[in-house]
């Protein structure tokens, strides 16, 4: 039963499998290659590498490839070989690697944007590079003729992208807290909704096509999932780290989310449970527990010779209230605060012990992390950041899956 996935000890924590240094600027992008102990790497140091383990246990670099301008991006396509690199520059340059992984061949470059590219995705099936750039932009190109198929122009920095391969629907989050859908076509494309509820940038997406949920991270510390396939507009708050939320991964077999953060947090969060709607605030201009005015309802505080009061909120009930009536904090991790919020006096009442217990496990990866990415079939992960360290986690003793085969602490 999948239920028996989580009961694990707290003691399970994410085993370090091997660090791989070398870069002398920002590791912008790291991936694991699948079915090999490697890992693909872009730095602002402008080179690409591709790390092989040898026999002593070490990572080398088995290419090693200088870029024109700092590297910024990354998307490797396996079973074609294909690497896309964006850049600084705003240019996204394809290469072909060789079987062995000891050669990479240059096929051609792409003028996708006029700033630095944020994101980027490949998509087979129709020959597209899509991509995100601090132009405020989202491009479609194609990767046959090379040309530019379309561009769509948001308000602020496009940060990060998700793409839905059957249905051609694109998701682009940007620094104004935004995540924009889009229906791409061949020459032009649409916008299907805009979703809001993020009080900071959006720095990571995650789409899930299986349930269709939507995953975002952003710089307010703070994870939203969006239920896009039940179309009820159904959103889960999930706050747990400390500061922004870099890079997330959904692993639909186990239903748990990963979760990064720039100060080197990892949490593993448990969504096969039924969880609660974080409720909407309300506003009022008294308190409605003891309604006492709030400063600014001066008929009030005229009529009853009193000083107003400055406004809260309760956050498992949503009700706006003053600090004496909302003089407690508790964790209430069915609603996703995994730590203490300012709740309502009734309100933390209301919630008994086991109501409090972490629905969600909490690691340190001890580096800056700016970017993940997992290989789900082996519970394997790799962060990278601005401390120029990859990292390779065994991710198995706090994931469900268990078939980590190619790589060893050995």
């Amino acid at each position: 039963m999948a239920a028996e996935i989580h009961s694990r000890p707290q003691s399970s924590r994410p085993v370090l499998l091997s660090k791989v240094e070398g870069h002398q600027d920002v590791v912008s992008a790291a991936l694991l290659i699948p079915k090999e102990d490697g890992v693909i790497t872009a730095s602002e140091d402008r080179t690409i590498r591709v790390w092989l383990k040898r026999d002593s246990g070490q990572y080398w670099p088995s290419i090693y490839h200088t870029m024109s301008s700092p590297c910024s991006a990354m998307a490797y396509h396996h079973d074609s070989r294909r690497i896309f690199v964006g850049q600084d520059n705003g240019a996204i340059m394809e290469f072909h690697i060789s079987e062995d992984f000891n050669k990479m061949n240059f096929v051609k470059t792409y003028p996708a944007h006029q700033n630095r590219v944020s994101a980027i995705t490949f998509c087979l099936t129709s020959e597209w590079v899509i991509s995100t750039g601090h132009d405020k932009c989202v491009s479609w190109m194609c990767t046959r003729s090379g040309s530019m198929l379309g561009r769509h122009y948001f308000t602020s920095w496009a940060s990060c992208l998700q793409y839905d391969h059957e249905t051609q629907h694109a998701f682009v989050g940007d620094y104004s807290g935004q995540i924009t859908l889009l229906k791409l076509e061949q020459n032009t494309c649409s916008v299907i909704t805009t979703l809001k509820g993020h009080e900071g940038s959006i720095t990571s997406l995650w789409w899930d096509p299986v349930q269709r949920l939507l995953f975002s991270g952003a710089s307010d510390h703070s994870i939203i999932m969006w239920d896009i396939g039940g179309r009820k507009g159904r959103t889960l708050l999930l706050q747990g780290h400390h500061d922004k939320v870099q890079a997330i991964c959904y692993i639909q077999l186990t239903r748990q989310l990963v979760s990064c953060s720039a100060d080197g947090g990892i949490a593993v969060w448990n969504m096969d449970i039924s969880r609660e709607e974080a409720p909407q605030w309300l506003e009022s201009d008294s308190c409605q527990k003891c309604e006492q005015p709030f400063f600014w309802n001066i008929k009030q505080m005229w009529d009853t010779k009193t000083l107003g009061l400055r406004q809260h909120h309760c956050r498992k009930c949503g009700q706006a209230v003053c600090g004496k009536c909302s003089s407690k904090r508790s964790s209430y991790p069915i609603m996703g605060f995994e730590f203490q919020v300012r709740v309502c006096d009734s309100c933390f009442e209301s919630i008994k012990d086991e109501d409090r217990t972490s629905l969600a496990t909490f690691h340190e990866g001890k580096h800056n992390i700016s970017h993940m990415s997992m290989d789900i079939s082996r519970g394997l992960m790799v962060t990278c950041g601005s401390d120029r360290i990859v990292k390779i986690w065994d991710m198995t003793p706090v994931v469900g899956c268990s078939l980590a085969t190619g790589f060893s602490s050995r």
